[in-house]
């Protein structure tokens, strides 16, 4: 499939031509490039999809609902009983079926409030994903992404959602499941591409969503995705810096804020150019995330990977809440030859950043309230 998660790959035409047997849609990971955590407290972030890693989901029509599990990511299969134990004990009793389930849930539920008909046709759905686990690049977001656009196509009410509206319900079916998280990664992932989003709380409590804009993806400079095959050492990222926010606290509040701003000069900096500039806006990102959260609450693996890029004179900062990071090495191929050389001495995986291109089609755009650039 291309990567144009918005556009599906449609095979097995019904005799009309008229509807699809087949639906598949994938959603990709996503880099945070400058703004995070603030998109959780009314902030602003850019960010951008990546080709490297992605879900998909796949939806075709059956007499019976069915949900199907998958064998590695599900843990319906393994190797043995101790295998199976380890990786509960490792990764918890999580998989992809509770994802589906409830964006079934909280999409049924949304057009059933908006008087939306859906027809009572059934299908399965199942899924596959190779985006690193714990990793900061949005894996569960990417699923129920992927889903959603599945049943927005089958049931033909593409049209009848906004597309401003879709990352909300996606966040809706997470935090169903009791998921913490910003609007930022499901952004992301609905409009593809690089992205400015703006979360201020008078839109928010206006529209309900933010203002977001897409940004000419050639303005990205090369980029480089850093992360740990087995992050154990993941932290507290989003504790207890929301319930200070919440209290009043000065210090979080203006820390917030700061880095809120930091998007606005990086929107600045991307159009001209100035990526000397991007460099200096990345780094002070994560100077401020690590100042309000701390070292403990980040994991020292985390750090170290912000690290290692930093000792050989590059820019890095965490794509989400931790687990990866992003880097940019302003200097040129010699840095990043030095990179590389330097994260598989720490054990650390690293790859040139793949940007996705826009996954908005025409009825997407259609169906837009607000101007996106």
């Amino acid at each position: 499939m291309e990567p144009n998660g918005s556009s599906p790959s449609l095979t097995k035409a019904d005799e009309n031509g008229s509807a699809p047997a087949i639906i598949e849609h994938k959603a990709f990971a996503r880099i945070g490039l400058l703004g995070n955590p603030s998109d959780g407290y009314y902030g602003r972030t850019i960010s951008l999809n990546i080709e490297n890693f992605w879900a998909s989901v796949r939806l075709e029509p059956s007499s019976d609902l069915l949900i199907l599990s998958h064998p590695t990511h599900d843990l319906v299969k393994s190797a043995s009983l101790s295998q199976l134990v380890n990786r509960l004990e490792n990764e918890g009793y999580y998989g992809g079926v509770r994802l589906l389930l409830a964006t079934c849930k909280v999409f049924t539920n949304y057009c059933k409030e908006q008087g939306i008909h859906l027809h009572n046709n059934n299908f399965s759905l199942s899924y596959d994903t190779n985006i690193p686990r714990q990793t900061g690049l949005s894996g569960s977001s990417a699923i129920v992404c992927a889903a959603f656009s599945c049943l927005l196509d089958f049931y033909k009410v593409r049209d009848k959602i906004a597309v401003e509206i879709r990352p909300q319900l996606i966040l809706n079916a997470e935090k169903d499941l009791g998921i913490v998280a910003g609007l930022q990664d499901r952004v992301a992932q609905v409009y593809g591409g690089l992205l400015y989003m703006d979360f201020n709380k008078e839109c928010m409590d206006k529209l309900g969503h933010g203002i977001y804009t897409q940004l000419d993806t050639s303005l990205i400079p090369p980029l480089h995705l850093i992360y740990a095959e087995n992050p154990s050492d993941s932290g507290k990222v989003h504790s207890p810096v929301r319930q200070r926010w919440l209290d009043g606290d000065k210090f979080i509040i203006s820390s917030m804020e700061e880095v809120a701003n930091l998007v606005l000069e990086g929107k600045t900096t991307l159009l001209e150019k100035d990526y000397a500039k991007l460099a200096t806006l990345m780094n002070r990102n994560f100077d401020l995330r690590r100042q309000m959260f701390g070292d403990a609450a980040l994991g020292a693996l985390n750090i170290e990977m912000v690290e290692v890029a930093r000792r050989v004179g590059a820019a890095s900062k965490f794509t989400g809440s931790g687990g990866a990071v992003v880097a940019f090495c302003p200097d040129g191929p010699s840095q990043v030859d030095a990179l590389t050389d330097a994260c598989k001495k720490a054990g650390f995986s690293i790859v040139p950043v793949k940007v996705v291109p826009s996954l908005l089609n025409e009825i997407d755009i259609r169906t837009q309230s607000s101007k996106v650039a």
